[in-house]
């Protein structure tokens, strides 16, 4: 079925539906890839070499009396002769499927793979891989399979924003399926005739939250403009749809959308008065004529295969140079922006930074945007602009800003982004009426969706990606106040396996930046979680980090935390017996987010485990960063405080606050 893309999607609805219907449960397994990379290789008839037959047999035994789809095992006791290995079943596959599946991998493995000491095999209804190392309850997002349907989507804008609310809805089901399936679908309307139809599945052995960080991560693989895509890996998968490609018990689809189902011709003693044999006869011809259908595309789908003609476009690697002129494809024209924005009109202005002005428009379609105006003399260059359009055009989570396109014309350099109604967070916390609108269950829900967002860009992302700026003024809240991470002018992108980098040129905002990168250069992920324990804080106590009764905010929380009075730094608008003990475990992860020494704070995966869990506590901190103990002449040992480094202690070689 899914190597016929092109042939499926040019047939009218009801055709299609009936040959997947028909054809596709009938047909067997379904190959997608493999791999099996020769970085390490067995010796025949070696003691690993009978393990992993040993295995293999064991796993395609499970199958057939699995519940569940899912079963490992191991082959061998000494390693690294010990064999691991596993089988995943589609989750709307029966028993019946699932074993024919993985008995078809089994032999195709051992035959395409001989003597690899790794390997994975993916067919549309299974997965089955083994390795001479532990793979149980360890998410892998190495390597990953992406695939895509060739056909391209009219409205690609209307259908991106459905496809990020219903993927990011199927992660959070089917992460939380529990230890039986983690599996979850969800079709909805795009429009009257319809629909949209997606899958999300994890290995059970996962945790609730690696399996959220792996589908996350395998969202944003997912090919955009397409009608259909699919991202795997060795422990998740998702795909979507404009047709129904599983056979989970939903709701059926309107009559209108399904074709009327043939029906068998009834027995002659009990055929309703007045029928005819004629009914009959135009009964069996449908039937006959429908079979033929289904008959002549199969017979065109295996000739395609035969010729190796590609119905699907495999993507692999992450190559910018490649992925680049897909954001060219993003570029509008100066006259399309100016018509939308009023010819930038102070009645259409949202805003103003050290990078120029924001302005609202509204496209030709009518669809609402901001727009992001660069100064001339605004510190970001050309190099900065690019690099802002290359990473943000990559990027797809709910806690993220889309960028829709910009404009590079003349001495103009414009950024087009989806319009965010409720501007940003600094806009509410930091005045005093606004404040109190934001009460601590819509905080929380603020913290927890821009951890969200840092642990996609620093781990689950296809980039890992430093923010460098992240800061209030850099929290965009959207109709529902959900947190949106913005302006990635400064970001920067890391390898896999880099973990810290240094640069001359100091950027970002005082008083968010962690000490290390602002007396010395040197940036990590570390930086980002510094940052991120800052704007917590700031939101816990509904100020900023200025001076703050003779001490700058972060110095007067850790004195009061210290000194068993943390309830004072609270803002008061937020504290009730309701939520005292979140706000102070919240609190208690700040404290650890600005520790000095970037080795102790926690990774963002941490902070949102963290936030998620009660269960696990929290080591105590020690004083924050940037922050040292002066005593004064007529003080003693007992009346110690906190005081800030002066700026003018620091060596810095350029800086350019934001």
């Amino acid at each position: 079925m899914n190597s016929c893309y092109i042939i499926s999607l040019s047939l009218s609805s009801s055709f299609f539906l009936v040959f997947v219907q028909n054809f596709g449960t009938a047909a067997a397994a379904t190959y997608l890839n493999l791999s099996c990379p020769h970085s390490s290789l067995f010796t025949p008839n070696s003691t690993y070499d009978s393990n992993l037959n040993t295995l293999l047999s064991t796993l395609s035994s499970a199958a057939t009396n699995s519940t569940n789809g899912f079963a490992n095992a191991t082959a061998g006791q000494n390693p690294p002769d010990r064999a691991y290995g596993l089988f995943l079943c589609r989750g709307d596959v029966n028993t019946s499927t699932c074993n024919d599946c993985v008995a078809t991998a089994k032999r195709s493995i051992l035959r395409k793979c001989q003597n690899q000491r790794f390997a994975v095999i993916w067919y549309d209804e299974c997965m089955l891989r083994y390795d001479n190392r532990s793979i149980f309850s360890a998410m892998d997002l190495r390597p990953t399979l992406m695939m895509q349907n060739v056909a391209n989507i009219t409205d690609p804008t209307g259908f991106a924003q459905v496809l990020a609310k219903t993927v990011d809805k199927i992660a959070t089901r089917g992460s939380n399926g529990g230890s039986g399936k983690k599996f979850a679908v969800e079709e909805v309307n795009l429009t009257n005739l319809r629909k949209l139809f997606t899958l999300a599945q994890c290995t059970p052995d996962l945790t609730a939250l690696d399996c959220d960080r792996c589908l996350r991560a395998m969202i944003s693989n997912l090919p955009k403009g397409r009608q259909g895509g699919r991202s795997y890996t060795l422990s998740c998968s998702v795909r979507f749809e404009v047709y129904p490609f599983y056979d989970v018990a939903a709701p059926a689809p309107s009559p209108s959308h399904l074709p009327p189902s043939p029906t068998a011709a009834p027995d002659p003693e009990i055929r309703p008065k007045g029928k005819s044999n004629k009914s009959i006869v135009l009964t069996i011809t449908v039937t006959i004529s429908l079979g033929g259908v289904v008959v002549l595309l199969s017979l065109i789908c295996w000739v395609l295969r035969r010729k190796g003609k590609k119905m699907f476009e495999v993507i692999k690697g992450k190559s910018g140079a490649k992925e680049l002129t897909t954001v060219e494809s993003l570029q509008f024209d100066l006259a399309t922006i100016q018509a939308a924005t009023n010819y930038f009109s102070q009645e259409n202005k949202l805003g103003e930074g050290g990078f120029g002005e924001v302005f609202q428009g509204r496209l030709r379609n009518g669809q609402q945007v901001a727009v992001k105006r660069l100064s001339q003399r605004s510190k970001q260059g050309d190099g900065e602009f690019k690099n802002e359009i290359l990473l943000v055009a990559k990027l797809q989570h709910v806690n993220l800003v889309r960028l829709l396109g910009f404009c590079l014309e003349g001495a103009e350099k414009l950024l087009v982004y989806e319009f965010v109604p409720n501007k940003s967070l600094d806009y509410f916390l930091f005045d005093p009426e606004k404040r109190r609108q934001l009460d601590w269950p819509l905080r929380y829900k603020i913290v927890f969706g821009i951890a969200r967002g840092m642990l996609y860009l620093h781990e689950d992302s296809r980039l890992r990606i430093i923010h460098r700026d992240l800061k209030c003024g850099n929290i965009l809240l959207d109709s529902e106040m959900n947190p949106k991470i913005a302006d990635f002018g400064m970001a920067r992108i890391f390898e896999v396996d880099q973990t810290q980098a240094s640069t001359n040129k100091i950027v970002g905002t005082f008083g968010y930046m962690s000490p290390e990168y602002a007396m010395h250069g040197e940036f990590s992920v570390k930086s980002d979680v510094y940052s991120f324990g800052i704007l917590l804080l700031e939101i816990i106590c509904g100020k900023k980090n200025n001076l703050y009764q003779d001490e700058y905010l972060a110095g007067y929380a850790w004195n009061q935390w210290r000194d068993g009075t943390p309830l004072k730094v609270l803002d008061p608008a937020i504290v009730d017996s309701n939520s005292r003990d979140q706000v102070l475990r919240c609190l208690h992860i700040c404290l650890l987010c600005i520790q000095e020494d970037p080795a102790v704070r926690p990774t963002m995966t941490t902070v949102v485990l963290l936030l998620s869990s009660n269960s696990i506590t929290p080591p105590s901190p020690q004083h924050p960063a940037f922050f040292v103990q002066m005593k004064g002449p007529e003080s003693d040992q007992s009346t110690r405080r906190i005081m800030p480094f002066s700026i003018n202690d620091m060596s810095l070689t350029e800086l350019y606050p934001r």
